[in-house]
């Protein structure tokens, strides 16, 4: 007898033992449809969330350097206090970055700050404004739906104009159409000009969809008269990002005459600090998952485990038939590992038909998706588990002594 032949064997004969105890194997199957749905239900949403800040990230761009005054991600109150000595950036150091790099492709200052906008009745107390220069559409890889972006002629003339995201569109303009209309922003009248394509974004205020963006001659007259700066330097390639670092530090250093051997006072910002610490805060997570999934899905198995001894128990006089004509000590185990194994299957099957509609709930909260991968990933947990359970027992009736077994009553 071949294994394909034992194994269909032990399927036929799993899948009728199951059958002719259906109260019992749905009982058992209770903490295996507990824990994949557990597990289904965090890779869904480990996933989603994945999903979004890396679209959220990608859509930025990773070819785009950030010069600020500190860190994205200091570690320590003592870094911080250094960092706060460091001088501000100021537009003398943009026009001289201008002039002096070879490998950019677009140069943008870009300064933010809350600021109260209000069209009509309609208003918010708090929206993220940003002042910036034409440049900055390529910086931020950003795309205009309606109207247009802000022209190099309105920066560096300072007319009060600004372009806005589509969720701040709708929330202010509802059905009406917001370009060539004019928004008070901090009490200054603005004339918008432009909307933004919708984008999404990872962050609570929404990203690019909740933002004004104005000349910065017009934020530093109506909003915040001596900003803190960013200077956001996007490379001419991809392939050049390195080069274009490099570049930038050495003139940056000459700028601020930083002397050989002293360190920098200012701090080159990249796209993958945010990666690295997102993946160390995602394994975090999904380690605590797993082991609180682990858990559920331990207390399963040492319930399919159970009712395999019995399963085993019941049919030792049947092993014993099996055992003198002929069967093999690995075709017995085959046969109560599939048991095993299809008893968390279906749970498995049954958590899945669980966790979907409840992967759609959890979509109106947070991001969430159920991929193929997920799914694949709990049916294999479901089988993995069932194994692991039926091992022991599988592996004791394989071992029974025929003469015996035919003895039991």
């Amino acid at each position: 007898m071949n294994f394909l032949t034992e194994l269909r064997e032990g399927l036929a004969i799993s899948w009728n033992a199951i059958r002719a105890n259906k109260l019992r194997s749905a009982l058992t199957t209770l903490g295996i449809v507990i824990g994949i749905v557990t597990v289904t239900l965090m890779g869904t949403t480990i996933e989603g969330i994945n999903r979004a800040f890396l679209k959220s990230i990608s859509d930025i761009g990773t070819d785009v350097l950030y010069v600020d005054r500190y860190s994205w991600f200091i570690q320590s109150q003592q870094e911080w206090n250094q960092a706060m000595k460091n001088p501000r950036i100021v537009l003398g150091e943009v026009d001289t970055l201008q002039r002096q790099l070879t490998l950019a492709g677009a140069i943008a200052p870009v300064a933010s700050e809350n600021a109260s906008v209000k069209f009509n009745k309609r208003g918010s107390s708090s929206v993220p404004v940003i002042g910036t220069t034409e440049q900055y559409q390529l910086t931020s890889g950003l795309n205009v739906e309606a109207g247009r972006f802000l022209s190099a002629a309105e920066c560096d003339g300072g007319r009060p104009v600004c372009v806005i995201g589509s969720g701040l569109a709708t929330n202010l303009f509802l059905q009406e159409q917001p370009v060539g209309q004019k928004i008070s922003i901090s009490r200054h009248a603005f004339e918008v000009v432009g909307v933004l394509e919708k984008r999404g974004g990872f962050s609570e205020s929404g990203g690019a969809d909740n933002e004004i963006i104005m000349p910065l001659s017009q934020f530093t007259y109506a909003i915040w008269q001596n900003p803190d700066y960013e200077i956001q330097v996007k490379a001419k390639n991809l392939d050049q990002l390195d080069d274009v670092q490099e570049e930038l530090r050495a003139v940056m250093r000459r700028i601020r005459h930083i002397a050989p051997g002293d360190p920098d006072n200012f701090s080159i910002n990249q796209q993958n600090q945010f990666l690295e610490m997102f993946h160390r805060v995602a394994g975090t997570l999904a380690a605590v998952g797993l082991f609180i999934t682990g858990l559920s899905l331990f207390v399963g198995g040492i319930g399919i485990m159970n009712i395999m001894f019995v399963s085993v128990a019941e049919r030792t006089r049947e092993i014993g038939v099996r055992k003198a004509i002929g069967a093999k000590r690995r075709t017995i185990l085959l046969q109560f590992l599939i048991e095993a194994a299809c008893i968390c299957l279906i749970g498995g099957v049954i958590a899945l038909l669980i966790a979907w509609p409840a992967t759609l709930l959890l979509q109106k909260a947070m991001p969430a998706t159920m991929s193929p991968v997920v799914v694949g990933f709990a049916l294999f947990v479901s089988a993995l588990t069932g194994v692991c359970a039926g091992l022991f027992p599988a592996w004791r009736a394989a071992r029974m002594n025929p003469v015996d077994a035919l003895r039991n009553e």
